[in-house]
């Protein structure tokens, strides 16, 4: 599970309310390394903090500006891609729901086609400031007339995951950082983003769609092309 889980605080129970079964259930594959490592008691126990409410982590979820996801086609070839916005991109829509919208990217649409194949997710949700992290797996689905669409600014549509396992892990082995800045592509609603600068790249001309900002010129551009 990748670190042990710190017991609640403050009266807080998490554990399971999935009424269809255990939230967390184990493979054989899963049990032969418990077994192996002597693990397999730790496991059952944690287990059972594992449900299909996000209702407890509200705050930390909406607090959050960024979250790993991870997705696989129905032949199983998987994407793992990081998603940010600004706090409260993320929204808790009912106990067993949340919903994320999807920003102007680089146009592969590689997570968000999985998902149309493969509905079954994963999410991992990183508190970089003090540690504390949670996972997140689920159902996702996308609906292009998803009525949430238009209370995200810049979204071009918004998925919604339906949690089946959600849990936390404990802060060990994860580098905590301080002094965020927020991304200049983020869209606010107040004004409009200004164009990823590879989007202006003659390698890029021809390719990009009709109404990209980016054929204006006099939309303001920002860098984003990666550095190694």
């Amino acid at each position: 599970m990748g670190g042990a889980f710190v017991a609640p605080r403050h009266g807080r129970d998490y554990r399971p309310r999935w009424e269809r079964g255990a939230a967390v259930e184990y493979r054989d594959s899963h049990r032969e390394l418990q077994e192996r490592y002597d693990t397999t008691r730790l496991a059952d126990r944690l287990a059972e903090v594992a449900g299909d409410s996000v209702a407890p982590f509200r705050d930390f979820i909406e607090a959050r500006d960024m979250f790993f996801l991870a997705t696989a086609d129905a032949e199983g070839n998987p994407q793992c891609s990081y998603k940010g916005g600004d706090p409260g991109f993320v929204r808790v829509v009912d106990e067993h729901t949340i919903a994320f919208p999807v920003y102007d990217g680089n146009g592969m649409f590689l997570s968000t086609g999985n998902v149309n194949e493969n509905p079954v997710v994963g999410l991992l949700f990183i508190d970089f400031a003090t540690g504390s992290r949670l996972r997140l797996n689920g159902e996702a689905s996308i609906d292009p007339d998803d009525p949430l669409t238009p209370t995200f600014a810049g979204a071009l549509f918004v998925v919604r995951v339906r949690a089946r396992a959600v849990f936390p892990n404990c802060r060990r082995y994860v580098h905590t950082h301080g002094g965020a800045q927020r991304s200049v592509f983020v869209p606010s609603g107040d004004a409009p983003p200004p164009v990823p600068d590879w989007k202006r790249d003659p390698w890029f001309e021809g390719t990009l769609p009709a109404g990209d900002p980016a054929h204006d010129p006099a939309r303001p551009s920002a860098p984003s092309i990666p550095e190694f």
